[in-house]
């Protein structure tokens, strides 16, 4: 405990007032609700009481300061024990439900705090947040009475008040809302506007046309006006006319990114695309028009890829933006994923890496870049961006997954298994990801002959997607390899070949493991299907059919096969053998 000395020049300092009071003490907010008034009792506070409170308070604040919120809340609600009037704590403690989100607690608070100080117009205000955010705009024009009466001078308090009247439909308190505005502030665009949307919400766009033009003739300089007319013609679904005023203003301020956007709108709303784009190509060449409005516009295009077209005009207006906005790491981003969608992927990774040189904090452009270097096999260079995407983002599987896949393909299996128990290891909710996951480390530990956690790990993987053609293949072929589960392994592949018919690859899995089981006729059958469908003259299918054929008793044709896996490929540790001996070696 501080000694008393100490709190009472910590109190004089802060300046927070405690109440003495008498000892039941009632007041009425000023805004009278639907709930009706609430009711605060006090009591009489003793010295000690006092000095208790103050220490409290200051100790709830250091903690919240500390972002230590729980402790803060704790600190703050004894407060309010002790004193039930204590505005200041239910101030501070309303202020940390709506952080996080417990709105019907911060309404709760605040409204007590605005009973005991109903003079106090940042209570009143935090009450009004609350209002917005959970959009109870009966309650919401109520407070902003009040912050009006606090401070007859700020004028958003009343335009939001006539806002709130206009949400409500009460058109006609909202226009002497709007009057009053005029009255105490005098005439702007901001009032002109608002005025048109309500005779817009009356069904009356003529009276807003017959105003609009008037300020146009008035002021023939001003394009906003322009833009707004437009509006109304685009709502009233007369395009043509809402082109032909854009038109006007861009003849008064042709570099008007604005004008532009709202002309290739209008133009896309009657499918007149080349004009469309004509005037978006003219609106990103302004440096000043918001990146992110380029960048939505960019992307609106995605959906319409299957149209060559539109492809085109994506790819101009991003390679427009990365030179209007070269120090944009998202201008960069986007364009790379234009031409990853245009399977441009060499470019779309040069795009990716000059967005992460601007800003290496995007999540999203590592695993595209990962998954472009995985997927063209550069997994040495995916194994250098993996370990440093890592070192930003440590929590995330797919960087994981993606640098694993990365050393298992360049048979640093060791290396794998580590990074693919991370991915696995963290909390992903996507079945693809972990199914991934158990597949490529079914492959790491066989290659290891950690065979038990091979097998495990594909369970897991056939767990996620029974049906996975790759793992069946793989465990199939991994025990067909080692002589055991046969049976199962026969099972496995069976179902791969039916999943991927003409896949050579699972035919030729498939046709090896008929031979171990001594199948040897359905053997060759499966292994002159893998022949056929696989162009590329493996050696050890054609290794395998010379195994085969030996056993079918047709010895000549089998040294043939033997022979020509021997001139096109490496074959197997036995093979040499086989030939010279002209015979199967088990």
């Amino acid at each position: 405990m501080r000694e008393a000395m100490d709190i009472q020049d910590c109190k004089m300092k802060i300046k927070l007032l405690l109440t003495l009071g008498l000892a039941i003490f009632a007041i009425a907010s000023h805004a009278q609700t639907k709930r009706g008034p609430v009711i605060v009792v006090g009591k009489v506070l003793s010295q000690k009481d006092s000095l208790q409170i103050t220490e409290l308070y200051f100790d709830g604040l250091h903690e919240k300061l500390m972002e230590n919120y729980t402790q803060a809340a704790s600190y703050f609600s004894k407060v309010i024990e002790i004193d039930p009037q204590n505005d200041a704590a239910m101030f501070e403690l309303s202020s940390m439900s709506f952080a996080q989100g417990k709105q019907s607690e911060a309404e709760r608070l605040i409204r007590d705090a605005v009973t005991v100080k109903p003079d106090n117009r940042w209570y009143w205000s935090s009450l009004a947040d609350i209002y917005k955010k959970t959009n109870n705009i009966t309650e919401l024009v109520l407070v902003l009475e009040e912050l009006i009466r606090l401070a007859p001078g700020m004028e958003p308090y009343y335009y939001d008040r006539a806002n709130a009247l206009m949400i409500l439909k009460k058109t006609d308190q909202a226009i002497t809302a709007y009057n009053e505005i005029e009255s105490r502030f005098g005439s702007s665009e901001d009032l002109s506007a608002a005025r048109q949307r309500i005779l817009m919400q009356q069904g009356k766009p003529a009276k807003v046309e017959e105003e609009l033009e008037k300020q146009i003739k008035d002021n023939p300089d001003d394009v906003r006006n322009y833009l707004y007319l437009s509006e109304v013609h685009a709502k009233s679904g007369n395009r043509d006319k809402a082109i032909e005023v854009l038109n006007k203003a861009k003849g008064v301020d042709p570099a008007n990114a604005l004008i532009r956007l709202a002309l290739a709108d209008n133009y896309r709303a009657i499918n007149q695309f080349e004009n469309t784009f004509i005037e978006l190509k003219v609106a990103f060449e302004d440096p000043n028009l918001n990146i992110d409005e380029k960048v939505r516009i960019v992307l609106s295009f995605f959906p319409m890829f299957s149209d060559m077209k539109a492809r085109a005009y994506a790819n101009e207006l991003a390679s427009i933006m990365v030179k209007v906005h070269a120090n944009e790491a998202k201008a960069f981003a986007v364009y790379g994923d234009v031409l990853f969608q245009e399977k441009k992927y060499n470019e779309a990774r040069d795009s990716y890496k000059k967005a992460l040189k601007l800003n290496d904090q995007i999540y999203q452009i590592w695993e595209q870049l990962l998954r472009i270097e995985v997927g063209q096999g550069d997994f040495q260079q995916a194994i250098l961006d993996g370990e440093e995407s890592l070192t930003v983002f440590p929590n995330q599987a797919e960087l994981y997954l993606y640098t694993g896949i990365a050393y298992a393909q360049t048979n640093k299996h060791e290396k794998a298994v580590s990074y693919l128990k991370n991915a696995g290891d963290l909390d992903t909710e996507d079945p693809a990801i972990r199914e991934q996951i158990y597949s490529i480390l079914g492959d790491s530990y066989n290659a290891l002959k950690k065979y038990n956690e091979s097998d495990k790990s594909y369970e897991k993987a056939l767990e996620i997607n029974p049906d996975n053609s790759f793992v069946l293949n793989n465990y199939a072929y991994y025990l067909s390899l080692r002589g055991e589960n046969l049976d199962k392994a026969e099972k496995m592949s069976k179902r791969s070949v039916q999943l991927q018919p003409d896949n050579a690859s699972s035919e030729d899995t498939y046709a090896w493991i008929l031979f171990r089981l001594k199948k040897y006729q359905d053997a060759k059958t499966w292994i002159e299907k893998a022949l056929k469908n696989d162009t590329t003259n493996n050696s050890t299918q054609l290794e395998h059919y010379g195994d085969i054929l030996y056993l079918l008793g047709e010895k000549d044709l089998a040294l043939k096969q033997w022979e020509k896996a021997k001139s096109i490929g490496s074959g197997s540790d036995k093979l040499d053998k086989k030939i010279n001996e002209k015979k199967y070696i088990e």
